[in-house]
């Protein structure tokens, strides 16, 4: 496996870079320039393009080609910075992926708009490699879409409440970052041609990677290196949020512990110099140590779902990729 990372860590990077060769011709030469010059703002905005890759590997995974999926790829990309549009527009953000977001550069109608051509340009791209699987991937597409959804309104209603459980939590990040990763490996282990057992083995896989990466994304927030990790530690508790620590926290906490953190959730946050009392209480209650065991439990179901693929370097990639996204816990 370690002979291997140098060649997978090639491999990422030459897809990559096709991806986004892809991306940019997505609305390029589209007019009217006022919808297509703020799209291709947020589309050039470089991520890490980890969700198309996903469609990719999971295409291989089942004796498909990388030929056979790139529209596919690119489509759920475009899907993914639509989320991202209206989730900045919802949250008020000043900054996505170290740029100004798109309704501070513009303005929120424009902001509005180019999500939803981000959308529809996405189906458009969709079509394009569905060929006998119409069906099944629009079907697919189309359900990841919803549950992003049903996600975002269910964080936007925890917001609001004084207590949210941790299997509602749960529900919530399964729905809103879960979902999609579940529907990138569905649609390329479909277009790869995999059996129903397949496609249904790499659905899981990503489901559950993408609960776990949720979780440690939450865990980072406050054990992380600030200077690595690009955002300042402790912003979720700054911010009020509940986070699967806070719902842990709060639910093993007694007496004074439990009044600490209940004011969290009263005064919609904390002072950036509280972040440190509140690290320590969580070390204390263990909240830190019961992360990192629902992290580890998570990857173990994704990497075990993977027992249905044939060839072991198909697997080892999909492998090396749950080491890549979860490596900064371990």
């Amino acid at each position: 496996m370690n002979a291997n990372i140098k060649k997978y860590n090639l491999l990422y990077e030459k897809e990559r870079k096709k991806i986004n060769a892809i991306l940019h011709g997505t609305v390029k030469n589209r007019k009217p320039s006022s919808l297509y010059i703020p799209a291709a703002y947020i589309i050039n905005s470089e991520g890490k393009r980890i969700r198309p890759f996903l469609v990719l590997l999971s295409a291989g995974a089942v004796g498909g080609n990388f030929s056979q999926a790139y529209n596919a790829a690119v489509a759920v990309e475009l899907l993914h910075d639509f989320t991202l549009v209206h989730d900045d527009i919802m949250d008020n953000a000043e900054k996505r992926r170290g740029k100004l977001t798109l309704h501070k550069k513009y303005n929120k109608n424009t902001a509005i708009l180019v999500g939803d051509s981000l959308l529809s340009v996405a189906y458009e791209y969709l079509l394009k490699d569905c060929n006998g699987y119409s069906k099944s991937i629009i079907s697919s597409f189309t359900s990841g879409l919803i549950e992003v959804c049903e996600g975002q309104i269910l964080d936007t209603d925890y917001e609001a409440r004084k207590y949210v459980s941790l299997s509602e939590y749960l529900l919530m990040i399964k729905k809103k970052t879960a979902s999609m990763v579940k529907m990138c490996c569905e649609i390329g282990a479909t277009l790869g041609g995999g059996t129903e057992k397949e496609i249904k083995g790499i659905a899981n896989y990503g489901l559950n990677i993408g609960i776990a990466f949720q979780v440690q994304d939450d865990l980072l927030d406050i054990i992380a290196d600030e200077n690595k990790f690009g955002k300042r530690i402790g912003s979720d508790l700054i911010e009020g949020k509940k986070t699967y620590l806070f719902i842990k926290a709060l639910e093993k906490a007694r007496g004074e512990d439990r009044k600490l953190l209940s004011k969290v959730v009263d005064n919609k946050g904390i002072g950036i110099n509280q972040v440190k009392k509140y690290k320590e209480l969580y070390e204390r209650l263990g909240v830190i140590a019961d992360a990192r065991k629902t992290i580890n439990y998570y990857t173990k179901k994704a990497l075990n779902s993977l027992n249905v693929i044939k060839k072991i370097s198909d697997k080892e990639i999909l492998v090396w990729l749950a080491d890549e996204l979860l490596k900064r816990i371990r």
